[in-house]
């Protein structure tokens, strides 16, 4: 099932005795603001975002849609790929369109906290240590390759990632908003790696996973460099800047201001608390995941121009917000079921709000 598609709808069924999400009614004019919908600008500005990036990252439209959503809902994104897809040329082309700072950290089994964070370094000039920031210290961060790290390494983001800061010798420096961690791991080599820890796999808001490009985009890929349009040439060239992090911070408040009805909060905490008796699932969802699926949904509301969140925002959100926080069974894996298929089986036992 391809993340963040529209398509994906129609890959989830429900029982005949359950009437669909598009039955569901918005708040009640009254519970609206008398304004006119504050969710309006998103959709727009993500339309222009997505139109600039297009120009040189060819398909991966809902990796793309993805990332943007966890953007605006404040979060950080683990993909999981195999190499050559392109996720480095994603974020640079992003920093460059969206006007924000870009830094990409290759982990390593060396890596070390300071070299994440930064460390004091002592200045003869001033007679004392001085902080010297890391490379941590952006506004779109690429942890490529992520899981090659070992566990001290991984703490280190952290404190970062929920509170956009880092703490050197009790002093607390603080992280410039809008901060987005673009994570990435490769889910076919086992050797030199290193299984992330629950604690940090919470941090993430979604993890995407990213497909092959169609035949036609492929081919549309080679036919960019067969005009020599490379990567550092297209960026360089064909991109321009549209919008900016001031901008961006005001449309994250759009979506933080998204209506969410009684009914959908109920849906989202039955869908959590459902993982946590599944018979497959030996570790379920904790409290954080619902609000990471309430966050998503309202990005992608937002995204669609509304100013209320809908059910089918929640299932466009679901497998992302939950599938890196579930542990499968042993009796699972051995059968060789997937996290997905069975996050599938579990939002089919769940009623949809009815009207």
């Amino acid at each position: 099932m391809n993340d963040f598609d529209s398509s994906a709808e129609s890959e989830i069924r429900y029982p005949e005795d359950v009437a669909s999400s598009a039955a569901f009614e918005p708040p009640e004019p009254e519970t609206q603001p008398a304004s006119t919908p504050e969710s309006g600008p998103v959709a727009a500005w993500s339309k222009r975002i997505g139109a600039e990036i297009n120009k040189v990252f060819i398909g991966q439209d809902p990796l793309v849609r993805g990332v943007i959503a966890a953007l605006l809902a404040e979060g950080h994104v683990l993909i999981e790929s195999v190499p050559g897809l392109g996720k480095t040329l994603l974020v640079r082309a992003l920093g460059r369109v969206l006007g924000c700072a870009f830094n990409r950290i290759q982990f390593t089994p060396d890596l070390m906290p300071s070299d994440v964070t930064g460390s004091p370094v002592y200045d003869e000039r001033i007679h004392d240590f001085r902080f010297r920031p890391g490379p941590v210290f952006t506004q779109l961060l690429l942890a490529d390759e992520i899981n090659r790290a070992p566990a001290k390494t991984h703490s280190a983001l952290l404190e970062i990632m929920q509170e956009t800061r880092v703490t050197i010798d009790g002093t607390a420096h603080a992280i410039e908003p809008p901060f987005l961690v673009m994570a990435t791991q490769n889910p076919i080599e086992s050797e030199g790696t290193y299984n992330l820890p629950e604690a940090q796999l919470d941090r993430f808001l979604f993890k995407l996973v990213a497909e092959y490009p169609s035949m036609d985009e492929e081919t549309n890929i080679l036919r960019l460099h067969t005009r020599g349009l490379g990567p550092d040439v297209a960026l360089s060239q064909d991109l321009e800047t549209v919008t900016g992090p001031a901008e961006i911070l005001a449309m994250q408040q759009h979506c933080a201001a998204v209506l969410v009805d009684e009914r959908v909060l109920g849906y989202i905490a039955s869908l959590v608390r459902k993982t946590r008796e599944w018979p497959t699932f030996a570790l379920g969802a904790s409290p954080r995941a619902g609000v990471a699926i309430l966050r998503g949904a309202r990005a992608i509301a937002a995204l669609e121009g509304r100013d209320f969140a809908l059910p089918d925002d929640v299932q466009e959100v679901i497998l992302p917000a939950l599938r890196h926080r579930v542990m499968l069974t042993p009796e699972a894996e051995v059968e060789g079921r997937g996290a997905d298929e069975l996050l599938t089986e579990l939002i089919r036992s769940v009623e949809v709000p009815l009207r």
